[in-house]
């Protein structure tokens, strides 16, 4: 028996964006008949790129997956209104095609953030009877309070009912981590309808491990951390910066990379000039296809996020291409991706927001010898293909689609 799919989440390729295009070619390729239902393209800027344009209902095939693309309100600034707008307009279209359009599937799979649509996803069960796997990337309302997306205690306790509402309705729900899985038990979800399948990364564009050093990065000459990603508030790097400077006052040959963009990046280059710190080289960011390069040429990756509650139930999305790319991590973020760190022994765990732990653990990568920081790579390379990847990750999702699509 072949199972429909019907993947309904509100970003899709090409957005950047999790579980798009990767995901629903493998599950097409593994047997499975695959639609996927999102808007039109306008994530992260709200602007609808250039060659779509809104309208009632727009299918294409990318990939050999079919794609069906549905109105929304394009949205994604500072304001409240017309984020909720776009989450709202988007879920009200998915839930009339879902209902009246779609093909009848024999499983949804519903992507969240946004909630609106697990409650989507939730109301289709509901009145077309098709089980659901909600996939949980972002845990509401906690990530709304800790990002300030929203304050109000009241608006904060009402999405935390809608989740609860949500939860009981679905039919199993993923996390990506033991963390995500402990607080859903504490707020009253059963155990047994709760699975832990980590994130995978784009593997396609990790794997450079001879790429030629990237212009502007700097030569063996030094021990490079390189922190690549987004810089901001959430990133807390004033710690890591702080902890250059002591590097620096101890006259060692460490040389940290910043390679990204984001809100702090300013900032934090004029501290670096203000401290006359020579041992930091900000990079500006590079497409994903380029990154592979750039964690090849490093000796060491870095890891490091505010010390917050939320952060310690959650495994940065880095780790797992830092992994995958077979390199020793640097890991300052407690909890669960500190844990991983642990279990793989594919590199050392500092204190976040701690800089004297921060230099410590640097020192500490940089005093092995290559030998010893190869076979640190290699354990996290081979843990990443275990228990992590993409074949992995798909056959656990593809397990849940059979077993509730096939009933």
């Amino acid at each position: 028996m072949t199972v429909r799919v019907l993947l309904l989440t509100q970003w899709f390729d090409p957005e950047p964006t999790f579980k798009g295009i990767v995901f629903a070619r493998e599950l097409v390729a593994r047997g499975f008949d695959v639609e996927v239902v999102t808007g039109f393209p306008n994530y992260p800027g709200g602007k609808v790129y250039p060659g779509y344009k809104v309208k009632l209902l727009q299918r294409e095939v990318i990939d050999g997956v079919k794609v069906t693309r549905l109105p929304l309100y394009p949205s994604h600034g500072q304001s409240g209104i017309g984020r909720v707008l776009n989450y709202a307009s988007f879920a009200a279209s998915s839930l009339l095609y879902g209902l009246f359009g779609a093909r009848r599937p024999d499983v949804i799979y519903a992507y969240h953030p946004p909630l609106t649509v697990g409650m989507s996803a939730a109301f289709i069960r509901l009145l077309r009877r098709v089980p659901v796997v909600y996939d949980i990337q972002d845990m509401w309302p906690d990530t709304l309070r800790a990002t300030g997306m929203f304050s109000n205690e009241k608006a904060l306790a009402l999405v935390g009912r809608i989740c609860d509402w949500v939860y009981r309705r679905v039919d199993q729900i993923v996390v990506l981590s033991p963390g995500f899985q402990r607080l859903l038990i504490e707020r009253g979800v059963p155990a047994e309808k709760i699975d832990v399948i980590y994130n995978w990364c784009a593997e396609d564009m990790i794997g450079a491990s001879q790429a030629p050093r990237p212009a502007g990065f700097p030569d063996e000459g030094s021990f490079r951390v390189l922190f690549a990603g987004n810089m901001g508030k959430a990133q807390a790097l004033d710690a890591v910066i702080d902890a250059a400077e002591l590097l620096k006052a101890q006259a060692l040959d460490i040389t940290l990379v910043m390679l990204g963009g984001g809100v702090e990046v300013a900032r934090l280059q004029a501290l670096v000039r203000e401290r006359q710190l020579d041992n930091v080289v900000f990079l500006p960011g590079v497409p994903m296809a380029q990154v592979g390069a750039y964690l090849a040429n490093a000796d060491a990756l870095m890891v490091h996020l505010k010390r917050d509650p939320l952060f310690r139930i959650t495994i940065p999305s880095k780790t797992q291409a830092y992994m995958a790319a077979g390199k020793p991590l640097l890991m300052a973020v407690d909890g669960d991706a500190a844990d991983l760190v642990h279990r793989s022994d594919c590199g050392v765990v500092a204190e976040w927001e701690n800089p004297q732990s921060l230099a410590d653990a640097m020192v500490a990568l940089a005093s092995l010898d290559a030998d010893a920081r190869q076979q640190m790579g290699q354990r996290g390379k081979r843990y990443y293909q275990e228990h992590l990847s993409l074949k992995v990750g798909v056959e656990r999702f593809g397990q849940h689609f059979r077993r509730l699509g096939e009933k």
